[in-house]
Protein backbone atom coordinates (compact mmCIF):
# COMPACT_ATOMS: atom_id res chain seq x y z
CA UNK A 1 0.00 0.00 0.00
CA UNK A 2 1.30 3.39 -1.07
CA UNK A 3 1.87 5.72 1.76
CA UNK A 4 0.50 9.55 1.58
CA UNK A 5 1.79 12.28 3.50
CA UNK A 6 -1.16 13.35 5.79
CA UNK A 7 -2.35 16.67 5.31
CA UNK A 8 -0.90 18.38 8.51
CA UNK A 9 2.37 17.03 7.20
CA UNK A 10 1.70 18.52 3.71
CA UNK A 11 0.64 21.86 5.20
CA UNK A 12 4.18 21.93 7.27
CA UNK A 13 5.84 21.43 4.27
CA UNK A 14 4.49 23.84 1.99
CA UNK A 15 4.80 26.50 5.30
CA UNK A 16 8.56 25.69 5.93
CA UNK A 17 9.20 25.70 1.98
CA UNK A 18 7.86 29.27 1.94
CA UNK A 19 9.43 30.55 4.78
CA UNK A 20 12.53 29.15 3.46
CA UNK A 21 12.18 31.00 -0.07
CA UNK A 22 10.86 34.17 1.03
CA UNK A 23 14.03 34.53 3.16
CA UNK A 24 15.95 33.62 -0.12
CA UNK A 25 14.55 35.82 -1.84
CA UNK A 26 14.96 39.36 0.82
CA UNK A 27 18.68 37.73 1.00
CA UNK A 28 18.86 37.95 -2.57
CA UNK A 29 17.16 41.63 -2.34
CA UNK A 30 20.10 42.78 -0.56
CA UNK A 31 22.92 41.76 -3.27
CA UNK A 32 21.23 44.37 -5.65
CA UNK A 33 19.24 46.84 -3.53
CA UNK A 34 22.19 49.80 -4.02
CA UNK A 35 23.07 49.34 -7.68
CA UNK A 36 20.22 51.86 -9.11
CA UNK A 37 21.68 54.21 -6.36
CA UNK A 38 25.66 54.28 -7.60
CA UNK A 39 25.19 57.07 -9.57
CA UNK A 40 24.10 59.00 -6.94
CA UNK A 41 25.99 57.90 -3.55
CA UNK A 42 29.15 59.74 -4.89
CA UNK A 43 27.52 63.50 -4.56
CA UNK A 44 24.93 61.96 -1.36
CA UNK A 45 27.96 60.34 0.59
CA UNK A 46 30.59 63.06 -0.78
CA UNK A 47 32.63 59.97 -2.06
CA UNK A 48 34.10 59.56 -5.56
CA UNK A 49 32.85 56.91 -7.92
CA UNK A 50 35.12 54.66 -7.41
CA UNK A 51 34.96 54.37 -3.27
CA UNK A 52 30.61 53.95 -3.88
CA UNK A 53 31.53 50.70 -6.29
CA UNK A 54 32.42 49.56 -3.19
CA UNK A 55 29.19 49.07 -1.33
CA UNK A 56 28.88 46.61 -3.77
CA UNK A 57 31.99 45.22 -4.01
CA UNK A 58 32.08 44.87 -0.18
CA UNK A 59 28.79 42.42 -0.41
CA UNK A 60 30.38 40.15 -2.95
CA UNK A 61 33.71 39.74 -1.30
CA UNK A 62 31.80 38.70 2.35
CA UNK A 63 29.35 36.82 0.45
CA UNK A 64 32.30 34.36 -1.19
CA UNK A 65 34.12 34.54 1.62
CA UNK A 66 30.57 33.69 4.20
CA UNK A 67 29.00 31.21 2.31
CA UNK A 68 31.81 28.36 2.73
CA UNK A 69 32.55 28.58 5.70
CA UNK A 70 28.46 29.37 7.24
CA UNK A 71 27.47 26.32 4.92
CA UNK A 72 30.57 24.31 6.73
CA UNK A 73 29.14 25.67 10.39
CA UNK A 74 25.75 24.73 9.95
CA UNK A 75 26.78 21.14 9.22
CA UNK A 76 28.45 21.17 12.24
CA UNK A 77 26.32 22.70 14.59
CA UNK A 78 23.01 23.31 13.18
CA UNK A 79 21.48 24.66 9.76
CA UNK A 80 18.39 26.52 11.69
CA UNK A 81 20.89 28.48 13.91
CA UNK A 82 23.22 29.57 11.37
CA UNK A 83 20.27 30.73 9.34
CA UNK A 84 19.58 32.86 12.29
CA UNK A 85 22.58 33.89 12.88
CA UNK A 86 22.66 34.91 9.21
CA UNK A 87 19.40 36.66 9.24
CA UNK A 88 20.67 38.31 11.94
CA UNK A 89 23.53 39.71 10.16
CA UNK A 90 21.42 41.29 7.45
CA UNK A 91 19.64 43.12 10.43
CA UNK A 92 22.70 44.86 11.88
CA UNK A 93 24.25 45.82 9.11
CA UNK A 94 21.09 47.13 7.82
CA UNK A 95 20.95 49.08 11.22
CA UNK A 96 24.59 50.33 11.01
CA UNK A 97 23.38 51.68 7.43
CA UNK A 98 20.71 53.27 8.33
CA UNK A 99 21.54 54.74 11.38
CA UNK A 100 25.07 55.64 10.42
CA UNK A 101 24.37 57.83 7.43
CA UNK A 102 27.60 58.04 6.33
CA UNK A 103 29.92 56.03 3.66
CA UNK A 104 31.75 54.05 6.40
CA UNK A 105 29.09 52.82 8.38
CA UNK A 106 27.12 51.93 4.56
CA UNK A 107 30.39 50.34 3.81
CA UNK A 108 30.47 48.74 7.15
CA UNK A 109 26.61 47.94 7.16
CA UNK A 110 26.71 46.46 3.00
CA UNK A 111 29.61 43.62 4.41
CA UNK A 112 27.63 42.30 7.09
CA UNK A 113 24.58 42.03 4.63
CA UNK A 114 27.05 39.68 2.32
CA UNK A 115 26.96 36.98 5.26
CA UNK A 116 23.33 36.55 4.50
CA UNK A 117 23.60 35.29 1.06
CA UNK A 118 25.33 32.23 2.45
CA UNK A 119 21.44 30.82 3.47
CA UNK A 120 20.48 30.07 0.56
CA UNK A 121 22.59 26.70 0.39
CA UNK A 122 21.75 26.74 4.42
CA UNK A 123 18.31 26.65 3.48
CA UNK A 124 18.55 23.77 0.73
CA UNK A 125 20.20 21.51 3.19
CA UNK A 126 17.15 22.03 5.70
CA UNK A 127 14.82 21.03 2.50
CA UNK A 128 16.68 18.03 2.24
CA UNK A 129 17.08 17.07 5.37
CA UNK A 130 13.13 18.12 6.71
CA UNK A 131 10.66 17.57 3.49
CA UNK A 132 9.16 14.36 2.00
CA UNK A 133 11.78 13.22 -0.18
CA UNK A 134 9.05 13.92 -3.32
CA UNK A 135 8.97 17.34 -2.49
CA UNK A 136 12.92 17.93 -2.21
CA UNK A 137 13.59 18.74 -6.06
CA UNK A 138 10.55 21.18 -7.08
CA UNK A 139 11.27 22.80 -3.29
CA UNK A 140 15.02 22.98 -4.01
CA UNK A 141 14.59 24.21 -7.64
CA UNK A 142 12.59 27.34 -6.40
CA UNK A 143 15.19 27.77 -3.57
CA UNK A 144 17.79 28.06 -6.08
CA UNK A 145 15.45 30.49 -7.96
CA UNK A 146 15.23 33.04 -5.32
CA UNK A 147 17.96 34.39 -6.18
CA UNK A 148 17.53 35.55 -9.63
CA UNK A 149 13.76 36.64 -8.46
CA UNK A 150 15.35 38.66 -5.05
CA UNK A 151 18.16 39.93 -7.59
CA UNK A 152 15.97 41.45 -10.16
CA UNK A 153 12.97 42.92 -7.65
CA UNK A 154 16.06 44.77 -5.77
CA UNK A 155 16.58 46.83 -9.10
CA UNK A 156 13.59 48.48 -9.44
CA UNK A 157 12.02 48.09 -5.83
CA UNK A 158 15.00 50.61 -4.15
CA UNK A 159 14.62 53.16 -6.99
CA UNK A 160 10.90 53.09 -6.03
CA UNK A 161 11.87 53.68 -1.96
CA UNK A 162 14.90 55.98 -3.17
CA UNK A 163 12.56 58.19 -5.40
CA UNK A 164 10.08 58.92 -2.77
CA UNK A 165 11.39 58.09 0.85
CA UNK A 166 15.18 58.29 0.46
CA UNK A 167 17.74 56.08 0.67
CA UNK A 168 18.02 55.35 4.31
CA UNK A 169 14.06 53.74 3.93
CA UNK A 170 16.01 51.24 1.39
CA UNK A 171 17.81 50.04 4.93
CA UNK A 172 15.05 50.18 7.86
CA UNK A 173 12.83 48.09 5.26
CA UNK A 174 15.82 45.66 5.16
CA UNK A 175 15.97 45.47 8.92
CA UNK A 176 12.35 44.85 9.50
CA UNK A 177 11.97 42.27 6.95
CA UNK A 178 14.91 40.51 8.49
CA UNK A 179 13.33 40.75 11.85
CA UNK A 180 10.22 39.30 10.61
CA UNK A 181 11.91 36.19 8.55
CA UNK A 182 14.17 35.83 11.68
CA UNK A 183 10.82 35.45 14.12
CA UNK A 184 9.20 33.28 11.35
CA UNK A 185 12.35 30.88 10.57
CA UNK A 186 12.74 30.63 14.78
CA UNK A 187 8.80 29.78 14.74
CA UNK A 188 8.29 27.20 11.33
CA UNK A 189 11.74 25.93 10.57
CA UNK A 190 12.58 23.06 12.78
CA UNK A 191 16.03 22.40 13.43
CA UNK A 192 17.85 19.58 11.90
CA UNK A 193 18.74 16.55 13.40
CA UNK A 194 21.13 15.69 10.68
CA UNK A 195 24.46 17.00 11.86
CA UNK A 196 28.80 16.39 11.12
CA UNK A 197 30.80 16.11 13.51
CA UNK A 198 34.25 16.84 13.46
CA UNK A 199 36.68 19.48 13.93
CA UNK A 200 36.10 22.89 11.83
CA UNK A 201 39.04 23.17 9.59
CA UNK A 202 40.38 26.84 10.35
CA UNK A 203 43.37 26.45 8.28
CA UNK A 204 41.26 25.92 4.92
CA UNK A 205 39.11 28.68 6.01
CA UNK A 206 41.45 31.46 6.35
CA UNK A 207 43.22 30.00 3.26
CA UNK A 208 40.33 30.34 1.02
CA UNK A 209 39.37 33.40 2.20
CA UNK A 210 42.22 34.92 1.59
CA UNK A 211 42.74 33.27 -1.95
CA UNK A 212 38.82 34.59 -2.74
CA UNK A 213 39.12 38.18 -1.38
CA UNK A 214 42.57 38.88 -3.44
CA UNK A 215 41.25 37.46 -6.35
CA UNK A 216 37.74 39.19 -6.55
CA UNK A 217 39.55 42.25 -5.72
CA UNK A 218 41.36 42.05 -8.26
CA UNK A 219 38.64 41.45 -11.00
CA UNK A 220 36.24 43.83 -9.32
CA UNK A 221 38.61 46.86 -8.69
CA UNK A 222 41.60 46.07 -11.96
CA UNK A 223 39.64 48.14 -14.32
CA UNK A 224 40.36 50.92 -12.23
CA UNK A 225 43.54 50.35 -10.62
CA UNK A 226 44.92 48.88 -14.10
CA UNK A 227 45.15 45.83 -15.40
CA UNK A 228 49.26 45.77 -15.05
CA UNK A 229 49.34 47.83 -11.99
CA UNK A 230 51.27 46.25 -9.54
CA UNK A 231 48.57 46.39 -6.74
CA UNK A 232 46.11 43.99 -9.39
CA UNK A 233 48.95 42.31 -10.43
CA UNK A 234 49.78 41.44 -6.36
CA UNK A 235 46.17 40.32 -5.80
CA UNK A 236 45.95 37.99 -8.72
CA UNK A 237 49.44 36.27 -7.58
CA UNK A 238 48.71 36.10 -3.97
CA UNK A 239 45.18 34.67 -4.92
CA UNK A 240 46.41 31.84 -7.32
CA UNK A 241 49.57 30.90 -4.88
CA UNK A 242 47.02 30.54 -2.12
CA UNK A 243 45.08 28.33 -4.23
CA UNK A 244 47.93 26.39 -5.41
CA UNK A 245 48.75 25.47 -1.51
CA UNK A 246 44.85 25.19 -0.86
CA UNK A 247 44.21 22.35 -3.24
CA UNK A 248 46.78 19.66 -1.62
CA UNK A 249 46.13 20.44 1.72
CA UNK A 250 42.78 19.98 1.61
CA UNK A 251 43.03 16.79 -0.11
CA UNK A 252 45.27 15.91 2.73
CA UNK A 253 42.96 17.04 5.99
CA UNK A 254 40.65 14.29 6.88
CA UNK A 255 37.51 16.98 7.33
CA UNK A 256 38.32 19.34 4.49
CA UNK A 257 36.62 22.85 4.66
CA UNK A 258 35.15 21.76 1.08
CA UNK A 259 35.28 18.33 -0.15
CA UNK A 260 36.96 18.68 -3.20
CA UNK A 261 36.63 15.38 -4.27
CA UNK A 262 32.90 15.54 -4.01
CA UNK A 263 33.28 18.57 -6.26
CA UNK A 264 35.30 17.26 -8.78
CA UNK A 265 32.77 14.30 -10.09
CA UNK A 266 31.18 15.48 -13.57
CA UNK A 267 27.34 16.37 -12.05
CA UNK A 268 28.71 18.43 -8.94
CA UNK A 269 31.48 20.00 -11.31
CA UNK A 270 29.38 21.20 -13.66
CA UNK A 271 26.26 22.10 -11.80
CA UNK A 272 29.10 24.70 -10.24
CA UNK A 273 30.28 25.88 -13.78
CA UNK A 274 27.19 26.49 -14.54
CA UNK A 275 26.17 28.31 -11.75
CA UNK A 276 29.27 30.49 -12.05
CA UNK A 277 28.45 31.32 -15.47
CA UNK A 278 24.68 32.30 -14.68
CA UNK A 279 26.08 34.71 -11.87
CA UNK A 280 28.88 36.28 -13.88
CA UNK A 281 26.40 36.98 -17.09
CA UNK A 282 23.51 38.20 -13.97
CA UNK A 283 25.53 40.63 -12.18
CA UNK A 284 27.21 41.64 -15.85
CA UNK A 285 23.93 43.15 -16.78
CA UNK A 286 22.55 44.24 -13.42
CA UNK A 287 25.76 46.28 -13.52
CA UNK A 288 26.06 47.25 -17.61
CA UNK A 289 22.39 48.13 -17.24
CA UNK A 290 22.43 50.42 -14.44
Amino acid sequence: MALHSSPTTRRSSRLITAILCLSGTVVALQQTMVIPLLPDFPKILGVSADDASWLVTVTLLTSAVATPIVSRLADMFGKRRMMLISMTMIVVGSLVAAIGGNFVALLIGRGLQGFAISMIPVGISIMRDELPKEKVASATALMSATLGIGSALGLPLSGLIFEHLGWPAIFWLSAIVGVLLIIAVAAVVPESSVRTRGKFDFLGAVMLSTALTAILLAISKGARWGWTSELTLLMFVIGIVTLALWFPYELRVTQPMVDLRTSAKRPVLLTNVASILVGFSMYANNLSTT
